[in-house]
């Protein structure tokens, strides 16, 4: 067809599945124009390499096929920062779909800028978070950058019309996706995220069959395992004295979490286009993380600066969720937790078992624990006299309120 749309060439993330190959040929036929596929390795444990076989056959040129192992970077500059954070989506989601976004937008919009593309293209639909996420994102790396998404302009609004497109067009599909398939799954490096079809009722009970990084916790070995995390400025760097770089030191814990069942999660979400969504996640790495390191910083962190920490996170959390990574009260947040994090130096170790992970022992040469002030025994350092005249000081307004409320009851 003649390009009328005035898209010469289109940078899509593509994952090579149904929804991203589908697009794929919608773009070239709606559009007329060049694709340029982006596919990253961010840890899901999948063979990346078909993702390159199915671009050219799709007609992607072999210079325009970029598939590349951004698992290094996911975790040192998106998922170490949230960390250090102890960040959690509404009490719980360690947000693993959402940290994994602007990496994914920043990439797109470096490969638009090389290859000289006019868009960027994502398989995103209209109802869920992604495409806020993808969009906000490149957006705030380039203001003049266009977004095509294919959901939110085509007419295939179903599996099997999806389904109808690709055997039309000889785009091969995976044997599990004909028909319904049972649920949606998202995986990187920090965790998985199933969602939709078996899931969809918060009223049913996940099957079995959903949870694929861990054991549940019943069936996790019956003898717990320890485990010391190192940490430096907020940041893990070592599991039982063995130096790892970010993505390793992840899939380690990853692999001790999953086998005893940590970080599982049941959760009924608040979208930010405003409706619920029930998701199982799963984060055995991160749970042990987050786990160790409010640890390590319940000894050398100070009581105001955590409490501040502590009433910061929701906020942090909801903007990485609703897709706000790189806007400013972000990076004014991320400034504040990282100069937190000066003193966050140590050991801890945590007992693994059955799907927990429990802080047994935490040591630093940084710790603000002194033994010489609480201990119940004689000291020379605490005069308990002091307390007396703390507890005046505090309680006067409390007595000027009593006396009163008093006189107005009168």
């Amino acid at each position: 067809m003649a390009n009328s749309s005035g898209f010469k060439k289109v940078v899509l993330a593509y994952s090579g599945g149904l929804d991203t190959s589908v697009i794929l040929k919608w773009l070239q036929e709606q559009y007329g124009c060049e694709v340029v596929t982006f596919t990253a390795d961010l840890g899901q444990g999948e063979e990346l390499e078909p993702a390159r076989e199915k671009a050219l056959r799709a007609g992607v040129k072999p210079e325009n096929i970029y598939i590349e192992d951004v698992r290094e970077e996911f975790v040192r500059d998106f998922v170490f920062p949230m960390m250090r954070a102890n960040a959690l989506y509404e009490g719980e989601y360690q947000l693993g779909t959402s940290i994994a976004r602007p990496l994914i937008s920043k990439r797109l919009v470096e490969i638009a800028h090389a290859t000289g593309a006019d868009a960027v293209a994502h398989g995103a639909t209209g109802k869920g978070n992604d495409q806020v996420r993808f969009e906000l994102s490149a957006y705030a790396l380039d203001p003049d950058i266009r977004v095509i998404a294919p959901w939110r302009e085509w007419d295939l609004n179903s599996r099997s019309k999806l389904i109808a497109f690709a055997e039309a067009h000889q785009i091969a599909i995976a044997k599990d996706k004909r028909g319904e398939a049972p649920f949606s799954v998202d995986a990187n490096l920090l965790h998985t995220s199933s969602e939709g079809k078996v899931l969809e009722d918060p009223g049913d009970i996940a099957p079995d069959y959903v949870f694929q990084r861990t054991v549940a916790p019943e069936d996790a070995p019956d003898q717990p395992e320890l485990v010391t995390i190192s940490f430096e400025r907020g940041d893990p760097v070592s599991v039982n004295g063995e130096q790892l770089s970010p993505a390793n030191l992840l899939a380690r814990l990853n692999e001790i979490g999953g086998r005893h069942g940590c970080g599982r999660l049941d959760f009924v979400e608040n979208r930010f286009v405003g409706m619920k969504s029930r998701g199982i996640y799963e984060t055995p790495g991160g749970a042990v993380l987050l786990a160790g390191h409010r640890g390590i910083e319940q000894i050398t962190l100070d009581r105001g600066a955590g409490h501040l920490k502590d009433e910061l996170m929701p906020r942090y959390a909801e903007l990485i969720y609703n897709g706000f990574w790189f806007s400013p009260e972000r990076e004014m947040l991320q400034a504040a937790i990282d100069k937190s994090q000066e003193f966050v130096s140590g050991d801890v170790t945590l007992k693994v078992y059955k799907g927990q992970a429990v802080v047994i022992s935490r040591r630093s040469t940084n710790s603000l624990y002194s033994a010489a002030h609480v201990t119940f025994e004689e000291d020379a350092v605490y005069d308990q006299k002091d307390a007396a005249g703390f507890i005046r000081l505090n309680a006067l307004r409390l007595k000027l309120l009593s006396r009163r409320n008093a006189m107005a009851r009168k």
